[in-house]
């Protein structure tokens, strides 16, 4: 365990390499439950691992409570996981679904009293979904579609039905432009991303589904990588934060689409400049708490990210970033705990995952 100021940070080694982390969705007011993907190096073999967290008394200091990590269930992957996202089904219970570099999707339903997996339906074995390796998926809220993007450059929607996927191809760049990031705004609407710092936005409701992008070309030059996150706000759905290469970390908003608001990397002033990847961004949920209601709507507000160079950071809009984690190893997955939004876990590139816990009151973070 370690601390600083009212942050406490727990670390649980593994025995496998982290590929990602998930809290899941609680099946009742007392459980709590995080998902990982998994990946042993020594014969190959991958997997998603449930774990469930509950609190004991800390020895160290009586005064909090230590989160016990044990693992309950295990499904084995037939290949490396690349990606991995968690949700809700109504009558259904908890639901994951994941991609892998073998071009599959699978999605996973939790049995509500053992937590193991008790269905399992995967996108048909004969014909992978994706040409290539699947760079990431992402649920809608209610777990009812999926969205899959890849290496190959085709956009799929993955659709639940009963007792079977049911898939649609939404666009196939045949290889010539690849997707590596992608985030439902509403249940028609959605971003996609990939090199050169490139966004698109989709509206299956349109003829052709893409309706706007912004291209690249806005870092002159200076820059160059690849979009590895995005994450849209419920109540924002206009505005999507990104993360990726070169410490780079900005914000779109569609009202004004050609130039995006850069809010850390080269080129932002009065900030240390981060130079690895972003490997994961999210919307800080925890900080906003407070404020949401009264923040102008083109203010962005406060997003979390995770990087190659191991930072867990908060960044805020014309504020220097406040790094709540620094590690030694890269820190590749993170997610906030939607229920208790203080909450987050971590995967750390040394074979472990982190959870940090802040002060419940987001009043107590000096953002």
């Amino acid at each position: 365990m370690a601390g600083s100021g009212d942050l406490q940070l727990y670390r649980y080694p593994q025995s496998k390499s982290v590929d990602a982390v998930r809290w899941l969705h609680p099946l009742s007011a007392f459980d709590r439950f995080i998902a990982t993907a998994l990946y042993d190096t020594d014969d190959a073999s991958s997997s998603v691992e449930i774990h469930s967290l509950n609190l004991n008394s800390d020895p160290e200091n009586p005064n909090r409570s230590k989160p016990l990590l044990r693992p309950r269930s295990n499904w084995p992957s037939p290949s490396r996981i690349s990606s991995l996202r968690t949700s809700e089904i109504p009558q259904k219970h908890v639901v994951a679904a994941l991609s892998t570099f073998a071009g599959y999707v699978h999605f996973l339903f939790m049995d509500p009293i053992d937590v193991s997996v008790e269905l399992e339906l995967s996108t048909d074995e004969d014909q992978p979904l994706h040409n290539a390796s699947v760079s990431v998926v992402d649920l809608q809220d209610g777990g009812h579609e999926c969205l899959s993007v890849g290496e190959d450059g085709r956009v799929n929607v993955v659709s639940v039905g009963e007792g079977r996927l049911d898939t649609q191809l939404v666009h196939d760049n045949r290889g010539l432009v690849s997707y590596t990031a992608v985030k439902w705004a509403s249940q028609a609407e959605f971003a996609t991303g990939g090199f050169g710092f490139g966004l698109q936005w989709w509206d299956q409701r349109k003829p052709g589904g893409l309706v706007s992008q912004l291209k690249g070309n806005w870092a002159q030059g200076n820059v160059t990588g690849i979009v590895h996150s995005i994450d849209i706000h419920p109540s924002r759905k206009h505005i999507s934060v990104v993360g990726g290469s070169s410490g780079t970390v900005f914000a779109w908003d569609l009202r004004w689409q050609q130039q995006p608001i850069l809010l850390s990397g080269v080129g932002v002033a009065g900030q240390s400049t981060f130079e690895s990847e972003i490997w994961e961004i999210q919307y800080d949920i925890h900080a906003q708490s407070s404020s949401i209601s009264s923040t102008s709507s083109t203010k962005i507000l406060p997003v979390m990210f995770c990087s190659e160079d191991g930072i867990l950071g908060v960044i805020e809009q014309g504020k220097p970033p406040i790094e709540l984690l620094t590690e030694a190893c890269a820190i590749n997955s993170l997610d906030i705990d939607p229920q208790n939004p203080s909450d987050i876990i971590c995967g750390l590139e040394w074979e472990s995952i982190g959870i940090l816990m802040r002060p419940k009151e987001a009043a107590a973070l000096v953002y």
